[in-house]
């Protein structure tokens, strides 16, 4: 019997009638057309490809879209009758980016802060703390800083706040797509286990479906162009071959599909690039007895790390989270000073500016080694997507607005140069992040969890891209849990645990 079949009678009934939302500023609507009822305690997959609506869905459901937020509705968005910004605590949403969701400077302060708002018993807001936070998997102390997490601990702590609140619907955007393969199925059986002891209603956005398929009662495809494309239970969506054959046509992930990409593999036949003949590429960064912090005066994440960079070279950058995968990139990106150790960079790639990467200005720094981050809004400063692609090139003085047209053509950008950076979606800023550094041709790309939030038809094409670099000569540096992603780039592989690094060539 599922979820469904007993809901809680705290469970949260969904409905919506030629439901859409669209931004303001924006032509397009981020979804339309949506008709849809969920029943209290279901447990629904919400899948479709970039830019669908997926986000804006769970946000109209989190009550955050409204008067408040500048746009323009259509249609009728109700829970349990009501709308969403009047069912205050019965919805929780866990954002795409959960940095953005963090609030406070401890751990322990951050999971309690909603249930605070929400007015629950003092005694009982401790008890759902530690409960929420043994569920997620987040073994720290109370006051442990927030800014010290990594990227997937922040999305642990989200998580875990939303969970404290014990809403009547839960939203989650993304929840595991930063996690190490563990914590994916911590975080997966940690919902499960929240949603048989409450019986809320569970809305979840994955692109990678497989992780889900077993736990929801239903998969609700919605089409790119409004409305939904399939609705079913998991047997039907995405075992029938003639529905699976149209999501694969729409972009999305289907289990057991994996995506065709081109370009060529280095070294492989009709490699133009430096390792064409199989020969390495000649070393472009070179790192000897590095040490890493995040910060000046905090502990050392990894040291020891000796490592060559060469041109022509895909690197996979791996390992469980917290382990400073993340923090060995920006070093190597030039934009964090190493705590031991040195970090050069060849004559070829340096020029006149020198071979420390972290004494570059900005300008020569951006030519020579790209960073894109794992959170895509910390580098947009701009108000269109047409002027964020500009501004590196300009900055820098190679503005060429026929390489900056074709990259945004190739990642699917140009119906979005007029759209504010912030309104996309989360596949697309991710596109629009990597877009940003590739405008600036650097010889050097570092890449921190690149294929975040991409349905299969832009990983596909963001992998291709990446493999015609790689053949060109470029250097992808890539910190990744996506396997599938580090077997099409092919390279070596950098294996990050308990504060060392292991190469791996394959």
């Amino acid at each position: 019997m599922t979820a469904a079949d007993m809901p809680s009678p705290g469970a949260v009934r969904v409905r919506a009638r030629g439901w859409g939302w669209r931004h303001a500023g924006r032509r397009a609507f981020a979804a339309r057309h949506l008709d849809l009822d969920v029943r209290p305690g279901e447990r629904v997959l919400l899948l479709g490809a970039s830019g669908a609506g997926k986000s804006t869905v769970l946000h109209g459901l989190a009550g955050l879209l409204g008067s408040h937020d500048e746009g323009e509705q259509e249609g009728e968005l109700l829970l349990d009758g009501a709308h969403p910004a009047a069912a205050r605590g019965r919805a929780g949403l866990v954002l795409q980016d959960p940095e953005t969701q963090v609030v406070l400077a401890r751990v322990g302060d951050e999971v309690a802060f909603a249930a605070e708002n929400l007015a629950v018993p003092r005694d009982e807001i401790w008890q759902r703390v530690g409960r929420a936070l043994d569920d997620v998997g987040l073994d720290l102390p109370l006051d442990h800083p927030t800014t010290a997490l990594s990227g997937g601990q922040k999305q642990r702590l989200a998580l875990a706040s939303v969970l404290a609140m014990e809403p009547g619907l839960l939203l989650l955007d993304e929840p595991t797509a930063n996690l190490d393969p563990d914590g994916v199925l911590e975080v997966r059986d940690a919902v499960v286990r929240v949603l048989e002891r409450t019986g809320a209603t569970l809305v979840v956005v994955e692109h990678r479906v497989a992780v889900w398929a077993d736990v929801v009662d239903r998969v609700i495809v919605l089409d790119a162009g409004g409305g939904v494309l399939a609705d079913g239970p998991p047997g039907t969506v995405l075992v029938q071959e003639d529905t699976r054959a149209r999501l694969a046509a729409a972009g999305v992930w289907v289990p057991g599909r994996q995506p065709a990409v081109g370009g060529t593999m280095p070294g492989g036949p009709g490699s133009s690039g430096p390792d064409a003949s199989g020969a390495a590429g000649e070393v472009l960064l070179s790192a000897q007895g590095l040490g890493v912090a995040r910060t000046r005066r905090g502990p050392v994440a990894v040291q020891d790390l000796a490592l060559q960079v060469r041109a022509g070279e895909a690197l996979g950058i791996t390992g469980p989270n917290g382990a400073g995968k993340s923090t060995v990139a920006l070093t190597l990106g030039g934009l964090l000073r190493p705590r031991a150790g040195t970090l050069t960079a060849s004559p070829g790639l340096a020029g006149e500016a020198g071979g420390d990467p972290f004494r570059w200005r900005s300008a020569q720094l951006v030519q020579r080694i790209g960073s894109v981050f794992q959170e895509p809004e910390h580098q947009f400063l701009t108000a269109s997507v047409a002027d964020e692609l500009a501004f590196g090139p300009r900055q820098a003085g190679v503005a060429d607005p026929a390489r900056i047209g074709a990259v945004a053509e190739r990642l699917r950008l140009t119906h979005l140069l007029q759209a504010n950076p912030f309104t996309l979606s989360g596949g697309e800023k991710r596109r629009l992040s990597v877009a940003t550094m590739l405008a600036t041709a650097p010889r050097v790309l570092v890449l921190d969890e690149p294929t975040f939030g991409q349905d299969a038809g832009t990983w596909a094409e963001l992998v291709t891209l990446l493999r015609e670099l790689v053949a060109d000569g470029v250097a992808v540096l890539s910190v990744t849990h996506d396997a599938d992603y580090i077997a099409a780039l092919g390279g070596s592989t950098l294996h990050i645990s308990g504060g060392a690094g292991r190469l791996v060539s394959r």
